[in-house]
């Protein structure tokens, strides 16, 4: 049902061309700040501000905004530590072996979604632990939080012109 030209949408208008957006948002001297940095940075902010107003509106629930500043900083941690380990193994593996030291080298890129997951995954259980909390109580309270710092992510990744797609067919399809 959804091959051949049952499926082509005819092309009334041009395909939508990437803008190629300099990924480098303020430069001060030697100090870059990168769109993709930033986008980090508003998808935690976006991520506490529902964090506390959800906290706001149970105020019988179990979290505090402490506990909240708290689960975010360790979220934090993971996303950033789990990302860049997470690219080290899946995708560079062999070239940090050779020189292990390029590790830290942060501005030259490189993040794993799958490290970034598992990454924030191992801090939410150590901050249950932290807490003697239940694991899966944290996780319910965080999960509706995560799409917000993913749809972040991939705005960054848009900005850099980073994840392409399949070609597609459709006019509202990015070239």
């Amino acid at each position: 049902i959804m091959s051949g030209s049952f499926y082509r949408i005819p092309r009334k208008f041009p395909m939508l061309v990437h803008p190629q957006f300099d990924p480098v948002a303020l430069q001060l001297g030697p100090l870059a700040l990168r769109w993709y940095g930033l986008m980090y940075l508003l998808g935690f902010a976006m991520i506490w501000l529902l964090g506390r107003y959800r906290i706001d509106r149970n105020p019988v629930g179990v979290w505090t905004r402490a506990d909240l500043d708290d689960a975010l900083f360790f979220g934090i941690l993971g996303t950033i530590l789990g990302g860049r380990l997470g690219y080290v193994l899946f995708y560079k593996f062999g070239d940090y072996i050779v020189a292990p030291w390029k590790i830290f080298f942060v501005w030259e890129g490189g993040m794993s979604f799958h490290g970034g997951f598992l990454g924030v995954m191992a801090a939410m259980v150590w901050f249950a632990r932290s807490r003697r909390q239940d694991w899966l109580q944290i996780t319910d309270f965080i999960a509706p939080l995560v799409p917000l710092g993913l749809a972040a992510g991939r705005m960054g990744n848009f900005i850099n012109a980073e994840l392409w797609g399949r070609p597609a067919d459709v006019p509202w399809a990015m070239v």
